[in-house]
């Protein structure tokens, strides 16, 4: 066991690991204001990690937004595929003409007026394993895994774990009672110095040792 002082990580340290440049957390590397990162959510990647918003965010032509919660975990390709990268259906060609210029560019109004599927939403504590693809307006639960190459075209429940293509519930990580419980306890809303102090029992307790180390109410 450690004896040093319980101190906090530092959320604002762009590469947390120094010996190792591959690993970014990614609150202080966003720069779109379309995209918004909780504290402590991490991408991991050999080749370049601070590319996230470019190769990692695709076809984020606006406005719909991708929201990362808290303590997330971004495996090495990790994908966000978003509403730009749509093409019409409803006509004989999937081809997006107004895009190459000229008089074509005259019917921009038949891309423009896609269907969206909204935000794509990703809870608290999610682990994405390596090269996952997450589609347009999927929502993503807290406590979540989503299982290496998976490819997420819908939502995901909250510490549900899933995997293939397309990605199929396998299993809960917990039932429904201890699933409510984790919620209401939701540890990643806890103050940062609280966290260092429980941080073995947020890894390796049980429900209840996570209900017990809890932060109190403070009565007036």
């Amino acid at each position: 066991m450690p004896t040093h002082p319980a101190v906090p990580a530092d959320p604002t340290v762009l590469h947390p690991m120094p010996d190792q440049p591959r690993v970014v957390q990614l609150k202080p590397l966003v720069t779109s204001p379309l995209i918004d990162v909780g504290a402590y959510s991490y991408y991991d990647d050999p080749d370049d990690p601070t590319a996230f918003e470019t190769r990692n965010v695709l076809y984020h032509y606006g406005p719909e937004r991708l929201v990362i919660g808290k303590f997330c975990a971004l495996g090495t390709g990790t994908r966000f595929i978003m509403n730009g990268a749509n093409h019409r259906m409803d006509g004989p060609s999937t081809f997006p003409f107004p895009t190459m210029g000229g008089s074509w560019s005259d019917h921009f109004d038949l891309i423009t007026d896609l269907p969206g599927r909204g935000d794509t939403v990703v809870g608290n504590d999610v682990w994405f394993g390596h090269g996952t693809t997450v589609m347009s307006g999927v929502r993503i639960g807290h406590g979540a895994i989503i299982a290496s190459g998976a490819v997420v075209t819908g939502d995901v429940p909250d510490y549900g774990i899933v995997g293939g293509n397309p990605a199929r519930l396998i299993r809960t990580r917990y039932g429904a009672e201890d699933v409510a419980r984790l919620l209401a306890v939701a540890w990643w809303d806890w103050s940062a110095q609280h966290i260092t102090e429980h941080v073995r029992t947020i890894m390796s307790g049980s429900v209840a040792e996570l209900e017990a180390a809890a932060p109190r109410p403070r009565h007036r």
